[in-house]
């Protein structure tokens, strides 16, 4: 797999558009980062993490709804492994007027925009979630 978190996102995306409620995924320290913001900023219900021994782990996401629909509207990876994006903290983008999140991968970890902003960092732009 040359993209992890491209694929946790694309399964989450996929399993949301077939309303399942939970949806597995191979476990990693960048992918456990950021489903933790993804749960601070309330885009998920929960995550827990099984191991399996031998240094593989799985995540099991709990996705969330609002009245039937996901509360995930769009959740899109910037960052690829062949093209990598970076931002300054002044030029970091916004997601629909500041209702959405973009999620940096920064020095001080992997924070939102507001976050980064907050603590005047800038980063790589990992994903966009609205």
């Amino acid at each position: 797999m040359t993209d992890p978190l491209g694929d946790m996102l694309t399964r989450s995306r996929n399993a949301q558009m077939r309303r399942k409620s939970k949806v597995t995924t191979p476990g990693s320290r960048l992918r456990a980062n950021v489903l933790e913001v993804l749960k601070s900023e309330g885009y998920i219900r929960d995550y827990s993490s099984t191991d399996y021994g031998n240094g593989r782990s799985e995540f099991e996401i709990e996705l969330k709804y609002f009245d039937g629909e996901p509360v995930i509207r769009t959740i899109e990876r910037v960052s690829t492994p062949g093209r990598r994006v970076y931002s300054a903290v002044d030029s970091m983008p916004r997601v629909a007027n500041g209702l959405g999140i973009v999620i940096v991968s920064t020095p001080r970890g992997v924070m939102a925009d507001h976050s980064a902003r907050e603590q005047n960092v800038g980063g790589e732009v990992l994903c966009r979630v609205f």
